[in-house]
C-alpha cells in the first residue's frame, strides 16, 4: 500500500512493527485512539492489579489493519 491520509507505514521507526503478523501495517494510529474507550472495537485483555482494572492492548492489531480505518473514524465521530 502507498502512504496516504488513510495509511502510513513507518519502517524506520525503532518499534516497527510493534505487533507481528500483518503484511500491510498501518502506523497511522500508532497510539490507539480507542485506548480510553471501554467498548473499543479491538480485542484487549483486562487484568487487575492492586484493585485496579488494567487494559492490555499488546495483542490487538485492530488499529493497524488498513481495512479498519473507516471503522475507527466512525467510532471517533460517534463519540465526539
Amino acid at each position: 500500500m502507498r502512504n496516504s491520509h488513510r495509511f502510513f507505514e513507518n519502517k524506520e521507526c525503532r518499534y516497527f512493527p510493534c505487533h507481528k503478523g500483518l503484511q500491510d501495517f498501518n502506523c497511522l494510529f500508532c497510539y490507539c485512539p480507542m485506548y480510553q474507550k471501554k467498548d473499543c472495537s479491538g480485542n484487549p485483555r483486562y487484568f487487575e492489579r492492586d484493585g485496579e482494572q488494567i487494559k492490555d492492548c499488546s495483542g490487538c492489531v485492530f488499529p493497524h489493519q488498513p481495512q479498519n480505518y473507516d471503522k475507527i473514524i466512525q467510532l471517533l465521530k460517534r463519540d465526539s
